[in-house]
């Protein structure tokens, strides 16, 4: 018996499922979160950790986005041979409607960062379109979605190698997964595709994704296929690298390792692995003819009680306004700090306007001398809120700036996610600047402690212009000193001691 699919039922699917999944992370990953926060031994990580959780409790409560990154949308569909769409559009045109309707909701604003024309203008598309859609023709009368909103700190990070067939995927798996870094925002997921061709590969690797977490039930029951074997080694193997949760060093790197393979040429043996990061977004529906999809929220029982702290002792009070460098020489990597004061942002496109102004020897718009910048593109403000959610974005992108800015324009510490590169640490050496970190995945929760938000500088760039946010004790680990000393670096190390 055919089923017809109405276009409206499809498009509020998807549509609603976006909303859904900005604001709520799936049950099992909060199962599994929860898990590693009650594992991890290493202060800082299970710090961060805690930030994650509480920030995903308040979104499920507040109905706001989980990361200010709200994700590149993409679509998976098994479609059944015996389905009908009722609909005289492309079905990419139909869920492109969907992703529009999600993107554009007053009610809760979702960042676009989707850029059309990727070689060239790259000009923001404004309504976060086109999706990803990848459809399989199966048997049956339904069709199974996947949806998910995949952030471009994960994204990034994707890796794929054509392997010998006599070569080993553990040791290939383990020399890549340090290459990462931390700005695929740990712990998270890691999905591999092994097999095929090197298109089929990495689709494996992103459906992998797609699973269900069960590492937890693994563990229990022990494996019960080579597969399975092979996903507890990786797990066990990854953990003991120390990287720990957003790269500060810790137990716990990853929640789940995810494998799907498919036969291959004799002669090599295709392999992808793609990250997903702390702000794991992803639904699963099925849509049968007789309406739109319903989603419904995991209990608040589901998430553990944390109260952060902001008076612990450890944490040091620094008055943005005030601040000199020679303030900073007593900060040290893994420190905690709560600034407060006027703090400015700016990332990719902002700093590449920066640098060519100064190459020009033109007047900025902004002063930079003695101030602190904050690498983030805040999602839009919902009514009554000043700004979005405004977490980190990542800071390797802006290394290559990082020696002009510094030397140009006297700022004297920037705030981001993730590790520097050596020219980045070296350059705030020698400037006598630091850097300091944010945790990926905890955007509302970083919102909280901005009171004021009022744009500065290049308005054209929206998400992505200069902003002055007037912060109240906002959290921040240092991650490199005015000496050059890095946490992504002494971190890990000492934790992959400990994990021997």
């Amino acid at each position: 018996m055919s089923t017809v699919i109405r276009e409206q039922d499809l498009i509020a699917s998807i549509a609603d499922a976006l909303q859904f999944i900005a604001c709520y992370h799936p049950l099992d990953f909060i199962r599994h979160m929860k898990a590693a926060y009650e594992a991890e031994e290493s202060p800082s990580a299970k710090d961060a950790i805690a930030q994650i959780l509480v920030n995903s409790r308040m979104c499920a409560l507040g109905k706001r986005p989980i990361c200010q990154d709200t994700g590149m949308v993409s679509v998976s569909m098994e479609v059944g041979m015996d389905v009908r769409f009722d609909t005289k559009r492309s079905l990419l045109d139909v869920v492109n409607d969907g992703v529009r309707r999600a993107y554009m909701d007053e009610r809760n604003p979702l960042r676009a960062s989707m850029v059309s024309d990727p070689l060239f203008a790259r000009k923001n598309t404004g309504d976060n379109t086109p999706a990803i859609l990848s459809t399989d023709l199966v048997p049956g009368n339904t069709v199974k979605i996947k949806v998910a909103a995949k952030g471009g700190g994960s994204e990034n990070k994707t890796k794929f190698a054509v392997l010998n067939p006599s070569d080993s995927v553990v040791d290939w798996v383990l020399n890549t997964i340090p290459q990462l870094g931390a700005g695929w925002c740990p712990p998270g997921i890691i999905g591999i595709g092994a097999g095929g061709s090197a298109d089929k590969a990495m689709y494996l690797a992103k459906q992998a994704l797609y699973e269900p977490l069960d590492m937890l039930e693994l563990l229990a029951r022990g494996p019960n296929s080579k597969e399975e074997e092979l996903r507890l080694e990786l797990y066990d193997k990854i953990n003991a690298l120390g990287i720990g949760a957003q790269g500060l060093g810790g137990l716990k790197t990853v929640l789940d390792v995810k494998i799907k393979t498919y036969p291959c040429h004799a002669a090599g043996k295709p392999i992808a692995l793609i990250p997903n990061c702390a702000a794991t977004r992803l639904t699963r529906f099925v849509l049968d003819g007789s309406g739109p999809a319903q989603f419904t929220p995991p209990a608040l029982s589901e998430w553990p009680e944390i109260v952060l702290d902001k008076a612990a002792s450890h944490a040091r009070k620094v008055n943005l306004d005030t601040l000199k460098k020679e303030d900073m020489k007593e900060w040290k990597p893994g420190d905690t700090l709560l600034l407060s004061g006027k703090l400015l942002t700016g990332r990719d496109a902002a700093h590449k306007r920066m640098v060519d102004m100064l190459a020009k020897g033109e007047p900025l718009p902004v002063d930079l001398k003695g101030r602190v910048i904050y690498y983030v593109g805040p999602v839009d403000p919902a009514p009554g809120e000043v700004v979005g959610p405004a977490g980190p974005t990542t800071a390797t992108r802006m290394d290559k700036f990082t020696d002009t800015i510094l030397e140009k324009t006297g700022l004297i510490s920037m705030v981001g996610k993730a590790e520097r590169g050596p020219a980045a640490i070296e350059s705030i050496k020698r400037h006598n600047a630091t850097y300091l970190i944010a945790v990926g995945g905890a955007a509302f929760l970083v919102s909280k402690a901005i009171k004021g938000a009022r744009v500065l500088a290049f308005p054209e760039l929206g998400m992505e212009a200069i902003y002055e946010f007037e912060v109240e004790d906002m959290p921040v680990t240092v991650a490199v000193d005015t000496e050059g000393n890095s946490v992504h670096q002494s971190g890990p190390k000492a934790w992959r001691r400990a994990a021997g």
